[in-house]
């Protein structure tokens, strides 16, 4: 077993906690625009499945760099840069579902009656970019410094719990807003996951999860 500097796992486990930071930074920011929605008349939708995908998250990043120093994963160059290049993308569709939807990306389900769905930016491609997005990070951070156990297993439980989130979104669209499109037309609703604690992003569509965390639709716009 290749040994580790431990110098490469200091730096790993400080950027998980940089994203844990920019995941509390993204809550406080999902907090805000769910207080402005709710008072212009938005309703939430569908709130049972938010702690398990807060559980999920949390958990998540802080199981990536406990496998690291635990079982002494390895830093192989190669791999770390084809994920940190993965990841660097993955951030950029989120960042960018987040700046389209604007107000309407919160945390969790927020629906404004009426409102029309968001078919601008990555929505114009995608139906859901920013699941999308955290189905790649919930796979690339971890693989960054060969936690491939992280990888494979909150992938996996993650595609379940976004196939509930994103079940329960469509339902709320179809509901709430005004002209709503039919199932796979690239629109977007309003859920982009970010952890309610210090979690990573999450995945998309039925894909494995990334890193964080609070999702939330608002009524017609699609935060993912």
């Amino acid at each position: 077993m290749t040994l580790l500097p431990a110098d490469s796992r200091v730096l790993y486990t400080l950027l998980i906690a940089g994203v844990a930071g920019q995941r509390l930074i993204e809550l406080r920011l999902s907090r805000r625009h769910q207080r402005a929605l709710l008072a212009r008349g938005g309703v939430e939708a569908a709130p049972g499945h938010f702690p398990a995908m807060v559980v999920l998250h949390t958990a998540f990043l802080a199981a990536c760099p406990l496998e690291v120093w635990w079982l002494r994963r390895p830093f192989r160059p190669a791999l770390a840069a084809a994920m940190a290049v993965l990841l660097v993308a993955a951030q950029a569709l989120r960042y960018w579902a987040i700046a389209t939807l604007g107000e309407r990306w919160t945390t969790r389900i927020v629906c404004l009656p009426g409102a029309a769905p968001v078919t601008g930016g990555p929505y114009r491609f995608l139906r859901h970019p920013n699941y999308l997005a955290v189905a790649v990070e919930m796979a690339a951070l971890p693989l960054l410094h060969g936690a491939w156990l992280t990888a494979a297993a909150f992938s996996a439980a993650g595609a379940g719990v976004l196939a509930v989130r994103i079940r329960e979104e469509e339902a709320a669209l179809a509901r709430f807003s005004a002209g709503a499109p039919p199932a796979g037309a690239g629109v977007g609703t309003g859920t982009g996951i970010v952890s309610g604690t210090a979690t990573g992003t999450a995945a998309e569509a039925g894909a494995a999860t990334g890193t964080a965390a609070d999702a939330g639709t608002a009524a017609g716009a699609r935060a993912s």
